[in-house]
């Protein structure tokens, strides 16, 4: 590595990396961060609650780029200076941005170390004795080699509170294991319709679902609060569901409202899809290179099967007739993995009841429609006045409301979700909630029309079987029309089941 003393001239940290450090964080010289945007997403709050509430020293945060978590994390910063605690107690390290960082053993203790003597210029604990709290906030931190050895040593070790961000499932699943009882984990998906409500500047309502367990969701009685919740808020719901139809979720999207949608779309491409690809994920374990053209490929498959399941035969087929190479389903498997593990894609798996072994394949939701409507340069309306004048676009809209379903319930932390192939005597059920010991089947039927027994087959099925464990059913729906007369299922149009967020 040459010199060290040379390269490594103040307490382990170079020059150059000092430097970078001070302009992540203007703060300590007095200067302004970055200007933020006034509104903010229910994150902002929900990580804050976290950092208080003092439940585990770290607070993770996964979610797919471009979702808003850089934004919450200089949020809550700016919260903190306005109540006065001082900037010096705030180190923020931005960790995809800084190569600087890769050529170090142990970045986060050096950082944090180099920040306790030359910024802090106390003991983190002295500080702590003081009545004073250090804040740590490390954004896209899955990017630094063994990060979460280095934060539990860190907390054990120091009284801090930490806020980390990360864009990868897995690395950020994998430190949350080994961090055990050190942290408290927030999903981020895509804008809420309450979030594109405060974007558009309608009155919107609060999010129905509490920041506080899963209690609630196997009580019936909880999901006929939340259609009425709907019916009250019916005229915000058609709003915001058409603004979400038309643009997807994707904080820019309403941000810059005012921008057509090909260049928004180009732009998602860019710093969303083509940026997962080429950068994320073109580089594998050991240094070696992944294929991006398949990655490419496998997404765009992703985006035509969105609320599916298709076999990992079929997908195999497909892509070896698109790209002319000899491409097998193991291959196919593993790359699948790769994207979902950006949470750009979430693979919904089978749930098998009976069996051990788990069989079928998983059923694909994107994080966003608004990202196949970008890729495939395809929009398929999703609001029951566009469907009724676009008859034919139904059955894709039906997909896309399934995908959308998924996404939504993915983002609730700690939640069991899976969907139920037919097989045999059993019916096939879209989703399947597990909440302790009990289970919630949900089937979509996005359409004008519900035939009050055809399309409630296999919720009726699944709850007539004592060894499934559930007690009642979800039907989502294009609207309130879509009502049943069995007192076992409760209807919810989408829009409505959107509201918890």
């Amino acid at each position: 590595m040459g010199n060290r003393d040379s390269l490594f001239s103040d307490g382990g940290l170079s020059p150059q990396l000092i430097a970078d450090l001070r302009r992540l964080n203007p703060w300590w010289a007095g200067d302004p961060m970055p200007l933020q945007p006034k509104t903010r997403r229910h994150l902002v709050a929900q990580i804050r609650h976290r950092l208080d509430a003092e439940i585990a020293p770290i607070v993770a945060v996964r979610g797919p780029r471009q979702v808003g978590k850089t934004t919450a994390q200089f949020q809550i910063i700016a919260d903190l200076l306005d109540e006065g605690v001082p900037s010096v107690n705030i180190l923020r390290v931005q960790c995809d941005e800084l190569p600087l960082l890769q050529r170090m053993d142990e970045p986060i203790l050096a950082i944090s170390d180099w920040f306790e003597r030359q910024i802090a210029k106390k003991h983190l604990n002295a500080l702590a004795r003081d009545g004073q709290k250090a804040y740590l906030f490390f954004d896209e931190v899955q990017n630094l080699q063994n990060w979460a050895p280095q934060l539990k040593f860190l907390v054990d070790n120091a009284s801090v509170k930490a806020a980390v961000t990360g864009s990868s499932a897995l690395r950020i699943e994998m430190g949350r294991d080994s961090l055990a009882g050190r942290v408290s984990t927030v999903e981020a998906g895509g804008l809420s319709l309450t979030e594109i409500g405060a974007l558009r500047a309608l009155d919107a309502p609060k999010p129905f679902l509490p920041d506080n367990g899963l209690s609630f969701l196997i009580d019936k009685d909880f999901w006929r609060a939340l259609r009425a919740y709907g019916q009250e808020n019916a005229a915000f719901l058609k709003e915001a569901f058409r603004h979400f139809s038309d643009r997807g979720g994707y904080p820019i999207v309403h941000k810059q409202r005012d921008v057509e949608w090909a260049l928004l779309a180009d732009q998602l491409n860019e710093t969303v899809i083509e940026r997962v690809i080429q950068h994320d994920l073109r580089v594998g374990r050991r240094g070696r290179k992944r294929d991006a053209q398949l990655l490419e490929e496998l997404f765009r498959l992703a985006c035509r099967y969105a609320g599916q399941a298709p076999s990992v035969l079929t997908l195999a087929d497909e892509v070896r007739q698109a790209l002319g190479a000899n491409i097998g389903s193991q291959r196919v498997t593993h790359y699948l993995k790769f994207l979902s593990e950006t949470l750009l894609l979430r693979l919904i798996p089978p749930l098998e009841i009976r069996l051990k072994r788990k069989r079928g394949s998983s059923k694909l939701c994107l994080v966003d429609h608004g990202l196949r409507a970008s890729w495939l340069q395809k929009h398929i309306p999703l609001t029951p006045e566009a469907l009724a004048k676009r008859p034919e676009l139904t059955p894709l809209a039906g997909h896309l409301a399934e995908s959308i379903f998924g996404s939504v319930a993915s983002t609730i932390h700690g939640l069991d979700l899976a969907h139920f192939p037919g097989r045999g005597m059993d019916r096939e059920v879209d989703f399947v909630l597990t909440i302790g010991a009990q289970r919630l089947p949900v089937e979509i039927k996005y359409q004008r029309r519900i035939d009050p027994l055809r399309d409630t087959l296999g919720l009726r099925s699944f709850l007539e079987k004592s060894v499934n464990n559930a007690s009642f059913g979800l039907l989502i729906v294009q609207d309130n029309a879509g009502d049943v007369d069995d007192p076992r299922i409760v209807s919810l149009p989408l829009s409505t089941f959107m509201l918890l967020r």
